[in-house]
């Protein structure tokens, strides 16, 4: 999964958005949202694709505990604030 910065996603959109990779949208290294291209070759396969997928991230979310942060940090590799302090201080 790619990772671009705000300004970037919007003055390339059309460049990355037809390269039909998903991406991880950031400011300042933090992510504020995704880009997940749907295959699809209508409207409402498109939207009901986005309805399950919504679906299952509130199942995950449900059945494991983890806040959407966390959820984020699992697939971006990011540290969470209180996780990078936690570990500092383990270090010291």
């Amino acid at each position: 999964m790619k990772s671009v910065g705000v300004r970037e996603f919007r003055n390339r959109a059309t460049q990355l958005i037809a390269s039909g990779e998903t991406l991880v949208v950031e400011r300042h290294g933090e992510p504020v949202g995704f880009f997940v291209p749907i295959v699809a070759k209508d409207r409402r396969a498109g939207a009901a694709a986005l309805d399950r997928l919504g679906e299952t991230v509130r199942d995950v979310l449900a059945k494991t505990g983890l806040t959407e942060d966390e959820f984020v940090a699992e697939f971006t590799g990011a540290e969470l604030a209180g996780e990078a302090d936690d570990d500092a201080g383990e270090a010291a």
